[in-house]
C-alpha cells in the first residue's frame, strides 16, 4: 500500500448520483449536524465490532473484510480501518464540540488497547473471539509468555510489532490524540500509548533506524553504525531473505515513525520522544547514498548496502520513498531548527529531478498506466548506472487456505513491457516541485517561526494543515441512505473465494467444454455457491472521508 495525502472527498460516482450531475443548494448547518450524527451512529452501532472496523462491508452488513482480516470477530489496524475512522470521529468532535464523537473515538482507542501486543505495538489483526484470543500475544489478556499450541484450523498470531503500512504508527497516533482530547484522564488509553512509545524507543537501532517488524529489542552489538555505500555486486535473483529486521524506508515506514515521535514529544512534552525522532533523522543522513545517486534505497542490510526486500523490490535507489524522506527532512528542520536536516535535501532533489524519465511518443506498458501529466520516476534505479529497473509480471494462483503460487515472471528487467500490475514500478514525481518550493521557503525563513500547529490532522500529516472543505456538503448528505450509510459500487470478495488466477498473458478458461477468454491483466475468481459476489459495498475510507469533509464544512 502507498501512502499519499489527497483531498478527502466523496467518490465522484456518489457525488454525481446524489446531485444529478449538478451541485444543489448547500444545506443548513443544522442539516449537516443531523447528517453527521446519523452517519456516525450507524457506523458505531451497526458496523463496528467492539469499536474497531474493517476496510469494507457488504451493503447488507452480512460480511466484512480487510486486507488480512475477515468476519465479525476481527478488525484491522491498517490505516483505512480503526485509525482513519477514529481520526474522523475526532475531527467531528473538534468541529461540533459534541462529546458523543469523542466517545466514539475513545471506543476506537479501546479496541486498540485490546489488540496491543506485548512487544508494544500492533499487527494487522485484532481478534475479539475469546476462544481465539488466547493464541494472540495481547497485553490486555496477559498473554506475554509462550502462547499455547492452537487446535487445527486456529491461527497462533505472530508476537510482532508491525510498522509496515503505517500500522503501529497510525495506531499510536490515534491513541495519543484521543488521550489528549480526554485530558489524559483515561488510565487505560494513557498507559497503552506510553507503553507503545517507550517500546518503539527500545526497538530503535543504534544508528537511529527502525525495522519493518520486530518481536524483540535489538542487540546493539549486532548493528554497528555505518554510512550507506554501494555493494561491490548484487544479485538480480531474489533469494527469499527475511528482510523484516532490516532498516526499512519502504512504504515510508521510518518517516511515519519519526513524525509520530515528533507529535508525541509535543503532546506529552517529553524530550525522549523528540530525541528518538532526531535520531531517526540522523539515520536518514547516514542512509543517503553517495554520488552518483545521492538519494535513498527502500531497504538496507546491516552493512548499509541497499538490499532485497520482497521478490518485486530489488536493491536500488528509489524514486518513490526518496520523496517522502525529503519531506521528512523538511519536517525535522521545522521541528528542530537543525540545518543538517535541511542541507541534505538539495543534492537529493537535483539528482531526482534529473532522473525523471524523458517524454516518449511510444510508451511501454508501465508508462501507459501513468497520467500524461505526471513527472514519471522509476521506483527502482539500478545502483550506480541509474537505469530504471522493472519487474516482469507472472501468472499468480491463489488457492483458499494456501499461499499464492507464482507460475512464472518476477524477474528484474530493463524493459517497461510486461511488468507487474499490483505494485507501481513507476511512480509520480509531481511532488518534486513542491518539495523544491518548500526547501527554498524554509532556507530563507526565520527558523524560530517554523513551528507546526499544535494539533495535526491525518495519519501522515507532514505540514499538519487541516484539509479544506468539500465543494458540496449537499451531495454528501444526499448520498446517505435511510440508515445513514454511504453505499457504493464494488466487490470485496467473499470468505468462500476458492481459487484466484491473475493472468500475466492472454489465456483461456474452459467450463463444461465451453471456452472463454481470460485477457492479460485480468483475474479469474471462483467462489463456492450460486450467488455472485456482492456489488454494493460500504467502505470505511468513504465514511471517514465524508465525516472529515462535513466536519471541515462546519468549521469553514
Amino acid at each position: 500500500m502507498r501512502h499519499t495525502i489527497t483531498t478527502l472527498l466523496l467518490p465522484v460516482s456518489l457525488l454525481l448520483a446524489a446531485s444529478g450531475g449538478a451541485f444543489a443548494q448547500e444545506p443548513s448547518r443544522d442539516e449537516v449536524l443531523k447528517a453527521l450524527r446519523k452517519a456516525a451512529e450507524f457506523y458505531r452501532t451497526k458496523v463496528s465490532t467492539e469499536g474497531g472496523y474493517h476496510f469494507y462491508y457488504t451493503a447488507d452488513l452480512s460480511y466484512g473484510r480487510s486486507e488480512h482480516e475477515e468476519g465479525f470477530t476481527q478488525v484491522t489496524v491498517q490505516r483505512e480501518g480503526i485509525p482513519s475512522v477514529g481520526m474522523a470521529y475526532l475531527e467531528a468532535y473538534d468541529a461540533t464540540g459534541d462529546r458523543y464523537y469523542l466517545d466514539l473515538a475513545r471506543d476506537a482507542a479501546y479496541s486498540l488497547v485490546k489488540g496491543q501486543h506485548c512487544s508494544g505495538g500492533w499487527d494487522y489483526v485484532i481478534e475479539f473471539d475469546p476462544a481465539k484470543r488466547k493464541y494472540y500475544p495481547y497485553r490486555a489478556d496477559g498473554n506475554c509468555g509462550s502462547l499455547p499450541t492452537p487446535p487445527p484450523g486456529v491461527v497462533r498470531s505472530r508476537p510482532v510489532t508491525n510498522m509496515d503500512d503505517n500500522v503501529t504508527q497510525a495506531a499510536v497516533r490515534l491513541m495519543m490524540r484521543v488521550d489528549r482530547a480526554l485530558g489524559f484522564a483515561d488510565a487505560k488509553i494513557h498507559e497503552a500509548a506510553l507503553y507503545a512509545l517507550d517500546s518503539l524507543t527500545k526497538a530503535q537501532y543504534p544508528n537511529g533506524a527502525w525495522p519493518q517488524r520486530y518481536s524483540e529489542f535489538p542487540d546493539p552489538a549486532k548493528f554497528p553504525v555505518k554510512r550507506a555505500s554501494y555493494p561491490e555486486t548484487w544479485s538480480k535473483k531474489w533469494l527469499g531473505p527475511n528482510y523484516e529486521s532490516e532498516y526499512t524506508f519502504n512504504d515510508n515506514t521510518i518517516s511515519d515513525v519519526i513524525d509520530a515521535f515528533l507529535e508525541a514529544s509535543r503532546i506529552y512534552n517529553e524530550p525522549r520522544y523528540q530525541a528518538a525522532a532526531e535520531k531517526g533523522g540522523d539515520f536518514i543522513l547516514l542512509a543517503q547514498m553517495p554520488e552518483p545517486q545521492p538519494a535513498w534505497a527502500q531497504q538496507y542490510d546491516v552493512d548499509m548496502h541497499p538490499a532485497w526486500a520482497r521478490i518485486f523490490e530489488p536493491p536500488s535507489v528509489t524514486g518513490g520513498e526518496s520523496q517522502g524522506i525529503m519531506k521528512t527532512l523538511l519536517v525535522l528542520y521545522r521541528a528542530t531548527g537543525k540545518r543538517k536536516f535541511l542541507d541534505a535535501v538539495p543534492r537529493a532533489l537535483e539528482y531526482l529531478q534529473r532522473s525523471a524519465l524523458p517524454p516518449t511518443d511510444r510508451p511501454a506498458e508501465a508508462r501507459r498506466r501513468m497520467s500524461k501529466d505526471s513527472v514519471v520516476m522509476a521506483r527502482f534505479y539500478e545502483l550506480r548506472t541509474n537505469k530504471p529497473l522493472y519487474i516482469t509480471k507472472g501468472t499468480r494462483v491463489q488457492v483458499q487456505g494456501k499461499s499464492a503460487t507464482l507460475i512464472d515472471g518476477y524477474e528484474v528487467s530493463y524493459s517497461g513491457e510486461s511488468v507487474i500490475t499490483h505494485y507501481g514500478v513507476l511512480t509520480n514525481g509531481n511532488q518534486l516541485a513542491s518539495i523544491a518550493d518548500e526547501y527554498k521557503t524554509l532556507a530563507a525563513a526565520d527558523v524560530s517561526k517554523l513551528r507546526r500547529p499544535d494539533k495535526l490532522h491525518g495519519l501522515s500529516p507532514w505540514s499538519g494543515e487541516r484539509i479544506g472543505r468539500p465543494r458540496s456538503a449537499r451531495a454528501i448528505i444526499d448520498a446517505l441512505d435511510e440508515r445513514g450509510a454511504w453505499v457504493e459500487d464494488g466487490s470485496i470478495g467473499k470468505a468462500d473465494n476458492v481459487v484466484s488466477v491473475f493472468a500475466a498473458k492472454d489465456m483461456t478458461v474452459t467450463i463444461g467444454g465451453r471456452v472463454y477468454p481470460l485477457a492479460e491483466n485480468e483475474t479469474l475468481n471462483v467462489f463456492q455457491g450460486k450467488q455472485a459476489p456482492p456489488v454494493k459495498i460500504i467502505k470505511s475510507s468513504t465514511f471517514s472521508a465524508n465525516v472529515v469533509a462535513l466536519s471541515a464544512w462546519l468549521t469553514r
